[in-house]
C-alpha cells in the first residue's frame, strides 16, 4: 500500500526536520505495516538540489547490515543477482511520479521482504551538503481477514415485492497480530458501475452515500452488528431502485507511525441478486359512457385488483373533468377517501365502499353542468417500520363519459304588432308572448331578445342585426344599431308580464322599415345558483313597413327690379313649394358667386346670410363692417323668403341663388332633415364706363446705409373718366417680404384709409415708420433708421372708393403695385469712428496713471539711506567686493 505524505521522514537525522542546508531525501515514515500478498508502494523524494531537474534514485534492501541492491533509474545492471528475476518479471519495479520522485513497487509482498529499504540519490550538486539517501523499515504481517456471506443465506438470487423488507447479512473478520480495524461498505450494483449504500467506518461511525442519506435518516435503510462477526443492511421497504447485485466491501486499516489512518488491504463478497417485483394494481370503471336525466342521480362504480397481499391501505380519489384531454392537475377532486376511510365531505356527492375492491360514487340531482368526464384514482400504500405509511403504487382509470339530458321546458313563441306606423314618425309597438308553455319548474326562468331584418327586393343575404338582449338576470344589453336612439329615448324595451315582453318605438324613420322577431330564452338554475341557457325558441317575423313616397322640393328665385345701378338696393324672393312632406318648415342660405379673387373662396361661392327653421336670422361670410346692416333675409309667407341688398357696390356683382332645406317634425320635438333645393341664379351686373385705377411704387435712392431714411412713393394713375379729387378716396397698405425672392409671407408696414386715419404695425426692431399723403394721388412711406431687418421687396396696395352721381360710395377692387427692393448697407468708417476714438483716450487716461503712480512710488515709498565705505578711486577694485 502507498504511504501518505504525511508519512514521509529523513532518516538520516531520525527527526521529521533537517538541521542542515542541502540536499534532501524523504520516504515514510518507520516501520510500514503491509499484509503479506498485498502489493506495496514505498515512494521517495529528494529535494532542494542543484544539477538537472531530473534525478536519479537507486534502491537498496536489508535484513542485517549488508544492504542488497535491488534497481536503479539510470543503472540497468545495478540490480543484484537474487532479484534480477523478480525485477524482470515485473515484480519488482520502480514508477517514476515527478522528475524528483519516483515508488518502488512491490507486486505481492512476501514474509522475506521483510527489513529496510534505502532510496538513494546520486550527487549533481556542487557541493556536498545535506543527505543523499534515506531508509524505512517495512514490516509483513500474514493475511488474517476473512470475509464471507451469512451461512444462512447464500448468495441466490432472492425475489422480493415492492414494499417488503430486504434483509442481507455478511461475516467480516480479522486475526491480524497487529491492532487492527474493519471497515464494512455495503453497495449496489443496478448498472455498470458499484454505488455504494451504507458503511461502517474503522472509526466506528455510520456514512451513508448521497442517494441514500435520506432513507438513512428515516431509518428506512440500516445497517447492525448482529454478532461480532456479523453484519446486517436493512431496507424496510423494497423499492424498484433496490433491485440488482449487493455485495460486502470489508477493509482492513491500521494506525501509522504519524498516528494516521492507513488502508492495508480489501476485500469483498457477492451476497444476494436482488429482484423486486412490482404490486400489480388495476383500476377499472364499471362503465364507459353513461347517460342521465337532469335531477337524477349518477352512480359510478370504480373496481380495484392488486396482487398485494399482506397489511396495506388503499386511497381512493374520484376526479371529474370538462374534455378527456384534460390533464390530472386541471381536473377538479370530486371525492377523496384516505388510506384510513377518511371520507371528504360533500353536499351533492357521496361514496359508498361495497367491499375492499370496490368504491361507489354517488352524484344526487345532477344538472347540465355535470355533464363530463369521471375517473377514479387508486394508491396502495404499506406500513413501514417506523409506523408511517409508504405509497407503493398509483393508477388511473379511463374516463367515463357522462351526459346529462336537460329537462327543457317546452313552448311556443308568439310575435304581433299592437301598434303599425302609418307613416314616418309615428310610433310601432310590438309585443312577444310565451304560449302553451309546459314542464316549467321555478328553476327556469325566461329572456328575450329582439332583432332586425332589412327587406330587399333582391336576392342579397342580409344579416340579422341585435337590437337588444337580456341576460339571465333581465339586464338589458343594447347593440350597436339602436345604443343611440335607446339612450335618447326614442326605442324602449320593457317587460310587460312574466310572459310578455315589449317593444317601441316612438318615432319611426325610414331606416326602421323592415322585419323583426324575437327569441325567447329558457335559462335553468345550476347547484352553485348560476344560470345556464338551456334553450332558445325564435318567433315568426312580422313586418314594419309603410308606403312612401320620395319628397319633392321647388325653389324659385324672382328679381323684383329689372334694372338698377350702383347704390340702390337690391331686393330679390325666394319662392318654395314641396311634396310628400309632412307639415315642412324651411331653412334659407343667400349665396353669391362671384369672379375669383385672392380674397374669396376656393369656389368662388359667399355664403351670405341664413335663416334657420325657427326663422333665427344669422350672417355667414358677410364681412363688410360698414355694411353690416346692409343685407336682409325675411320670411313673408309660410314658403316666401324676401332678400334685400342696401346701398350695392360694384364689388356685389355676381350671380344669387338661394339654398333652401325642408325640415319635418321628428320626435321628441326635433327636426329632421327632408331635403334640399337650389334656386335659380340672380345675376348683378354693373355696365359702367367709370376710371380704371393703377399703382406702383417708386424710390429714388433704394439703397440706403443703415440709419439713414428711406422714402418710397406710391402713385395711383387714373385713366378714362377721372373724377374729380374730391370724389376720389384711397385705402392704402404698405408690405414688405423680408427675402430676395417673393417666397415668404408679407408683412403689413402701416395703412392709411380713406378717412386719413394711419395704422403702424407692431415692430421689433429700432426702426420706425411714417405713412402720409403728399397729393391727392400719391402717398409717401418713410423708414426712419434703417437696421439690416428693413431689407427686402417692398409694395403697396390700393383700394379706390368713387363717389356716384347718387352721392354713393362705391368700392373699386383692390389693386396692387410690383415690389421694388431695399437693399441696407453699413458704413464701415461711421461704425469704426466712435470705436477708435474712445480706445484713444482710454489708452492716453491709463498711460498717464501708470506714469503717475510710478513716479509716486519712487519718491516716497522707495526711498532709502545707504551708508557705504569710501573706496579708492582706482583701476581695481579691493578684494572685499569678492
Amino acid at each position: 500500500m502507498a504511504a501518505t505524505p504525511t508519512e514521509m521522514q529523513n532518516p538520516s537525522t531520525g527527526t521529521n526536520q533537517a538541521f542542515c542546508k542541502g540536499r534532501i531525501v524523504k520516504v515514510p515514515k518507520s516501520p510500514l505495516i503491509r499484509v503479506e500478498g498485498t502489493e506495496t508502494v514505498i515512494p521517495c523524494n529528494v529535494s532542494d538540489y542543484d544539477g538537472p531537474s531530473e534525478q536519479n534514485f537507486d534502491w537498496e534492501f536489508s535484513q542485517g547490515t549488508n544492504f542488497v541492491r535491488i534497481v536503479s533509474t539510470w543503472d540497468s545492471s545495478f540490480t543484484s543477482q537474487q532479484y534480477q528475476k523478480r525485477v524482470s518479471n515485473g515484480e519488482i519495479m520502480l514508477r517514476r511520479s515527478s522528475n524528483n520522485a519516483v515508488e518502488l513497487l512491490i507486486r505481492s509482498i512476501q514474509p522475506v521482504d521483510q527489513g529496510e529499504y534505502k532510496c538513494i540519490t546520486p550527487s549533481t550538486d556542487a557541493t556536498v551538503q545535506g543527505n543523499y539517501d534515506a531508509t524505512v523499515q517495512v514490516k509483513v504481517i500474514a493475511d488474517g481477514l476473512t470475509v464471507s456471506g451469512s451461512k444462512a443465506r447464500s448468495s441466490t438470487s432472492r425475489k422480493l415485492s415492492e414494499g417488503d423488507l430486504l434483509d442481507l447479512r455478511c461475516t467480516a473478520s480479522t486475526t491480524s497480530s497487529e491492532h487492527t480495524h474493519l471497515q464494512v461498505t455495503w453497495e449496489l450494483k443496478n448498472g455498470p458501475a458499484w454505488q455504494e449504500i451504507l458503511s461502517l467506518t474503522h472509526e466506528g461511525k455510520f456514512q451513508p452515500s448521497p442517494e441514500y442519506k435520506e432513507r438513512y435518516l428515516n431509518g428506512d435503510v440500516r445497517l447492525d452488528t448482529v454478532a461480532n462477526d456479523i453484519y446486517r443492511l436493512s431496507v424496510s421497504q423494497a423499492l424498484s431502485m433496490d433491485e440488482g447485485i449487493y455485495r460486502c466491501l470489508v477493509s482492513e486499516w491500521v494506525k501509522g507511525a504519524d498516528s494516521s489512518w492507513q488502508k492495508i488491504q480489501e476485500k469483498n463478497v457477492e451476497i444476494a441478486t436482488v429482484v423486486i417485483q412490482p404490486t400489480v394494481l388495476d383500476v377499472l370503471m364499471a362503465a364507459s359512457n353513461m347517460s342521465v336525466t337532469e335531477r337524477g342521480s349518477l352512480d359510478l362504480t370504480c373496481n380495484i385488483t392488486t396482487d398485494r397481499s399482506g397489511i396495506f391501505q388503499t386511497q381512493v380519489m374520484w376526479y371529474f373533468t370538462k374534455s378527456p384531454d384534460d390533464t390530472l392537475s386541471d381536473a377538479q377532486v370530486l371525492l377523496s377517501v384516505d388510506r384510513d376511510s377518511v371520507i371528504s365531505s360533500s353536499t351533492l356527492v357521496s361514496p359508498n365502499h361495497m367491499d375492499r375492491n370496490s368504491y361507489h360514487l354517488l352524484v344526487r340531482d345532477v344538472g347540465v353542468e355535470n355533464s363530463g368526464y369521471y375517473f377514479c384514482q387508486a394508491a396502495i400504500w404499506v406500513p413501514q417500520h417506523n409506523r408511517s405509511w409508504h405509497q407503493v403504487v398509483q393508477k388511473t382509470s379511463s374516463p367515463v363519459s357522462v351526459v346529462v339530458t336537460a329537462l327543457d321546458p317546452d313552448y311556443q313563441v308568439f310575435l304581433n304588432a299592437s301598434k303599425t306606423p302609418k307613416f314616418s314618425d309615428d310610433p310601432a309597438e310590438l309585443e312577444c308572448r310565451i304560449v302553451n308553455a309546459q314542464n316549467r319548474e321555478e328553476n327556469i326562468r325566461f329572456t328575450v331578445s329582439w332583432y332586425y331584418r332589412m327587406r330587399l327586393r333582391s336576392d342579397d343575404v342580409v344579416t340579422d342585426e341585435l337590437l337588444a338582449t337580456m341576460d339571465a338576470d333581465w339586464t338589458l344589453l343594447v347593440g350597436d344599431r339602436s345604443r343611440r336612439r335607446i339612450q335618447n329615448g326614442e326605442i324602449i324595451f320593457s317587460k310587460l308580464a312574466m310572459d310578455t315582453f315589449s317593444l317601441r318605438i316612438q318615432w319611426t324613420s325610414e331606416s326602421d322599415r323592415g322585419d323583426y322577431y324575437c327569441v325567447i330564452s329558457a335559462w335553468s338554475r345550476h347547484h352553485n345558483n348560476s344560470w345556464v341557457k338551456s334553450k332558445d325558441v325564435n318567433s315568426a317575423p312580422v313586418s314594419i313597413f309603410w308606403a312612401t313616397q320620395d319628397y319633392t322640393l321647388t325653389v324659385e328665385a324672382v328679381k323684383l327690379k329689372s334694372f338698377f345701378v350702383a347704390g340702390h338696393t337690391f331686393e330679390m324672393t325666394c319662392k318654395v313649394s314641396s311634396e310628400n312632406i309632412k307639415t315642412p318648415r324651411y331653412s334659407v342660405l343667400i349665396t353669391a358667386e362671384k369672379p375669383l379673387t385672392g380674397h374669396s373662396n376656393p369656389n368662388g361661392t359667399i355664403r351670405i346670410i341664413s335663416l334657420n327653421q325657427d326663422s333665427v336670422v344669422r350672417l355667414e361670410d358677410w364681412t363688410d363692417q360698414a355694411r353690416v346692416d346692409g343685407v336682409v333675409l325675411e320670411k313673408v309667407q309660410e314658403n316666401e323668403f324676401r332678400y334685400r341688398m342696401y346701398q350695392t357696390q360694384t364689388s356685389d356683382a355676381g350671380l344669387y341663388r338661394c339654398m333652401v332645406t325642408a325640415w319635418s317634425p321628428g320626435g321628441g320635438g326635433m327636426w329632421l332633415e327632408a331635403v334640399n333645393g337650389l334656386s335659380n341664379p340672380i345675376q348683378i351686373d354693373f355696365q359702367t364706363s367709370g376710371p380704371m385705377f393703377n399703382v406702383s411704387v417708386h424710390s429714388d435712392n433704394p439703397t440706403v446705409y443703415q440709419g439713414e431714411l428711406a422714402d418710397l412713393l406710391c402713385i395711383v394713375t387714373v385713366e378714362g373718366v377721372v373724377p374729380e379729387p374730391d370724389d376720389m378716396s384711397f385705402d392704402v397698405s404698405w408690405f414688405a417680404v423680408r427675402s430676395f425672392a417673393l417666397d415668404r409671407a408679407p408683412v403689413l408696414l402701416a395703412s392709411l384709409d380713406r378717412k386719413g386715419i394711419v395704422t403702424q404695425a407692431k415692430r421689433n426692431w429700432s426702426s420706425d415708420v411714417s405713412l402720409e399723403r403728399i397729393s391727392p394721388l400719391e402717398f409717401r412711406l418713410r423708414v426712419h433708421g434703417c437696421e439690416d431687418q428693413d431689407f427686402g421687396n417692398h409694395y403697396c396696395t390700393v383700394i379706390p372708393w368713387v363717389r356716384s352721381a347718387m352721392g354713393v360710395w362705391q368700392r373699386e377692387p383692390e389693386i396692387q403695385s410690383k415690389p421694388i427692393f431695399i437693399s441696407v448697407k453699413m458704413d464701415v468708417l461711421n461704425a469704426l469712428k466712435y470705436p477708435l476714438l474712445i480706445g484713444i483716450g482710454l489708452a492716453t487716461i491709463i498711460g498717464l496713471l501708470s506714469c503717475l503712480i510710478g513716479y509716486c512710488s519712487s519718491r516716497w515709498c522707495c526711498k532709502k539711506e545707504v551708508q557705504e565705505t569710501k573706496r579708492e578711486r582706482r583701476r581695481l577694485m579691493s578684494m572685499e567686493m569678492d
